[in-house]
C-alpha cells in the first residue's frame, strides 16, 4: 500500500464513484438510549457472525448534486465518501465506504477529515450520517471518530426484509474538532 490521498471526484474520474459495495460483519446490534437528554447505547452481541452487503449505487457524478471524496492508492480509488447539503446546517455524510483490503489502515479516518474540512469551508455546523444499528463496527467507528449519536428511528424499515432493524443517527460538530 503507497501513501493514501483524498481528492474531490470530478466528472473526468465520474467512474471512481460507482466503487462497488463490499460485504461487512453483522455480530452485534447497538442500542441506544436517551436519559436526561444524553444519548448513551448498550452493545447486544449475536450469537453467530454473519455478513451482508449493500447493493451498488449508481451515482452520477455530473448530474447528482454531492460532493464524491476518493481515497486513492495510486490511481485506484479504494475508498468514498458521498456528502449532500441538506436543509439543516450538517452535510449528511450520505455513502462512506472503503474497501475491504484498506479497512482498519485509518482511511475511513481520513475521509471523514477531509468531509469535515469540507464542511467547515462551507460554514456548516458540521456533519451527520445514519448508521443501521445492526452494522455495529459501522456505528463504533463514527463514535471512535468524534461523532455522538443524535437520534435514532425504529421506523424505517417497517414493511422491508430489514424491519427488525433501526437507524441511529451519530453527528459530529465542527466546533468540537
Amino acid at each position: 500500500m503507497s501513501e493514501i490521498k483524498i481528492r474531490k471526484i470530478d466528472e473526468t474520474r465520474a467512474s471512481d464513484a460507482r466503487i462497488p459495495n463490499q460485504p461487512f460483519k453483522i455480530w452485534g446490534r447497538m442500542i441506544p438510549g436517551l436519559d436526561h437528554g444524553k444519548w448513551n447505547y448498550k452493545i447486544e452481541k449475536l450469537k453467530q457472525t454473519t455478513e451482508d452487503c449493500f447493493p451498488d449505487e449508481p451515482y452520477d457524478v455530473a448530474k447528482d448534486d454531492a460532493i464524491f471524496l476518493g481515497a486513492y492508492d495510486g490511481n485506484t480509488c479504494i475508498g468514498l465518501a458521498v456528502l449532500r447539503k441538506e436543509m439543516f446546517r450538517y452535510l449528511y455524510l450520505n455513502d462512506l465506504k472503503v474497501n475491504r483490503d484498506y479497512r482498519d489502515h485509518g482511511v475511513g479516518g481520513m475521509l471523514i477529515k477531509t468531509c469535515m474540512d469540507e464542511a467547515k469551508k462551507l460554514g456548516m455546523q458540521g456533519v451527520y450520517t445514519i448508521g443501521q444499528d445492526i452494522n455495529l463496527s459501522a456505528c463504533l467507528f463514527y463514535l471512535r471518530h468524534g461523532f455522538e449519536i443524535g437520534g435514532f428511528n425504529n421506523r424505517n424499515y417497517r414493511g422491508t426484509p430489514q424491519e427488525k432493524s433501526a437507524d441511529i443517527y451519530f453527528y459530529r460538530d465542527i466546533k468540537n474538532d
